[in-house]
């Protein structure tokens, strides 16, 4: 795993939990149009918010494999993802009512081909594309915010 040579702001889990921080894998989903980045946004099932693809680990799969299938599963994408970790950011997926479980998502760049109009959860979200100043201010993470802003393709080789 390599990470992208920018600031990592400060994540913000809980100060003092009883429950473990679980690891999520994020995609975040871009295509090129006229040579400047677009970020492929999705909403959660739940809330509606938001949000970038991501799951869980996987035996066998590395991060950026589970990034690259979430994106399918979740937004029907069909591309490349990068063994490039752009950062992480901090959540709490919501359990039940009451209930609230600390996530700490490590984000992998996928690099969009097409998008489905078939895959598992369709039907079930929204997706939007935006610039990234755009998809930045729609996040509601501000650690995913970040990283969404500062993404320049052009400077990591992609």
């Amino acid at each position: 795993m390599r990470l992208q040579a920018i600031p990592q702001l400060p994540l913000a889990l809980p100060a003092a939990t009883k429950t473990e921080v679980r690891t999520q894998f994020a995609a975040l989903c871009y295509r090129m149009v006229r040579n400047k980045p677009e970020i492929l946004l999705i909403t959660s099932r739940g809330s509606g918010r938001w949000i970038v693809p991501k799951g869980w680990p996987m035996a066998g799969k590395t991060p950026a494999e589970i990034a690259e299938l979430e994106a399918w599963e979740e937004a029907g994408v069909r591309g490349r993802a990068y063994e490039h970790c752009l950062g992480a950011y901090s959540y709490t997926k919501a359990i039940g009512p009451e209930r609230g479980l600390p996530c700490l998502a490590m984000v992998y760049p996928v690099r969009v081909k097409t998008l489905a109009g078939k895959f598992p959860e369709a039907g079930q979200r929204k997706h939007k594309w935006l610039r990234p100043k755009k998809a930045a201010a729609r996040v509601d993470e501000p650690e995913l915010a970040h990283i969404i802003r500062v993404f320049d393709p052009h400077r990591l080789g992609l």
